[in-house]
């Protein structure tokens, strides 16, 4: 009898420090016990300590799991920019190899530079029905916005079908994102089928600049143990913070009804759940905005995955990417992965997770600030463009300093170590990109 080849749920949040996930044991997620959904997919698969992500900005990210490649080599290293046509997307190899493909929520790679509008290549699907071609691959079930932020709030708002029909509700907007992943769940299929799920939360409201909770969940996170690398900052921590735990909970319990409802049509077991989020936030604590910057407070990612080949209530001490997910998705699939992807299936770590798969996380930074910076396991070294040269930023000793409050850019006393992680970094500059980029130390 041919074995069956497994179902994929992909969960995908929206600017989520993993520090939320309850299940890492730091504040404050650990002091509410405030995901006890994605702890339990940790406690029967494979939870990821030191996941980062490749890009912390929204587009970006997206280009990325999409395309299994880094965003500046396909031209989408800004938000506002669509995936290029003719490079294959995950959904097309799955496609092609016999998957349904479903796709609910927050797209962001449609338009291109729909902000100026004399652009030659100008397209804007902010509020639009995005054509089939620029889905990305996504074929069999659709229920997406653009930019979700601009076709809806925290309550009501509007979605497209896959006929460009739009589609409106009143309830919270992940509750009803949800609703839909658990139709299609639910509907007869074909064969096996990948189904991604993308909330908007716990992101802001771009136009109230406010982290949008479901009514009345705000008060219950009122009191909460201040994070570290948070403590006697500036920023909007203080007035984000509970609405910002609140919609990670939401989250948690819509990830709950999305594997009852595996469980109720007896897909569970043979489903990979993937749960993780395209970047962090540091609550405009590092720079103006809640990302885009190489801090773990807006690289380190949650990342959690339970099914075939993920079980046993591992813990992976050591780092992965987002840019490794592509390759596992496949794997898990069944799928060869294309050698142009430069990320590792982590199907190697979940059988191992002594021994590291990678030396270091590469992270492309832009919009804030355009630069390159690696983050090892022990160290955290960027390099920012400054009138064309590349120079050194942020170096930080993430063992002695973990809340990297002190940066040691150029520090003398530090000058052996900066010199060693700016010729590695030079090094991974080539070997990703294909191009020598000299870095200048301060």
């Amino acid at each position: 009898m041919k074995e069956q080849r497994p179902n994929i749920v992909f969960l995908f949040s929206d600017q989520q420090r993993y520090d939320t996930v309850s299940c890492y044991g730091a504040a404050p997620g650990a002091g509410f016990g405030l995901t006890p959904r994605i702890d339990g997919l940790a406690e029967e698969g494979v939870r990821f300590d030191l996941a980062m992500t490749c890009q912390p900005v929204c587009g970006p990210a997206r280009a990325c799991l999409q395309t299994g490649l880094y965003p500046a080599g396909i031209g989408c290293d800004v938000n506002d920019r669509a995936l290029p046509a003719g490079i294959p997307t995950v959904a097309d190899y799955l496609h092609e190899a016999g998957y349904e493909t479903a796709y609910v929520g927050k797209w962001h790679l449609a338009s291109q530079h729909s902000f100026e509008p004399s652009a030659p290549d100008h397209a804007d699907y902010r509020t639009k029905p995005i054509p089939p071609e620029r889905r990305g691959g996504w074929r069999d079930y659709w229920m997406a916005a653009d930019v979700l932020e601009f076709t809806s709030h925290g309550y009501g708002g509007y979605v497209f079908d896959g006929d460009g029909n739009r589609v409106d509700f009143d309830g919270y907007r992940a509750d009803f994102l949800t609703d839909c992943a658990v139709d299609y769940i639910r509907r007869e299929k074909s064969g096996p089928f990948c189904l991604f799920v993308s909330w908007l939360e716990p992101h802001y409201q771009n136009d109230r600049e406010h982290c949008e909770a479901p009514a009345g969940e705000r008060e219950r996170y009122e009191n909460y143990e201040i994070p570290g690398d948070l403590s006697d900052t500036a920023g909007d921590w203080r007035r984000e913070m509970p609405d910002y735990l609140a919609c990670c909970r939401n989250l948690d319990t819509n990830t709950g009804r999305i594997a009852d409802a595996l469980k109720e049509a007896g897909l569970y077991e043979n489903t990979v759940i993937v749960y993780t989020s395209d970047h962090g936030c540091h609550f405009r604590t590092r720079n103006s905005e809640y990302k885009r910057s190489p801090h773990d407070d807006s690289i380190h990612v949650p990342l959690v995955i339970r099914g075939p080949g993920f079980t046993g209530g591992i813990r992976v001490p050591h780092l992965s990417s987002l840019i490794d997910l592509p390759p596992t998705v496949l794997r898990a699939a069944g799928i060869p992965i294309p050698e142009a992807f430069p990320g590792i299936p982590l199907q190697k770590l979940a059988a191992d997770p002594e021994t590291p798969v990678r030396d270091e996380v590469y992270i492309q930074i832009s919009e804030a600030g355009d630069g390159r910076a690696i983050r090892t396991e022990a160290h955290t070294y960027c390099a920012m463009f400054d009138g064309g040269e590349l120079k050194e930023a942020y170096v930080y000793d993430n063992l002695a300093d973990p809340y990297q409050r002190r940066n040691l850019a150029g520090l003398p006393e530090y000058a052996d170590l900066r010199r060693t992680l700016r010729e590695r970094l030079e090094q991974v500059i080539l070997r990703e990109e294909g191009r020598a980029i000299p870095v200048a130390a301060l």
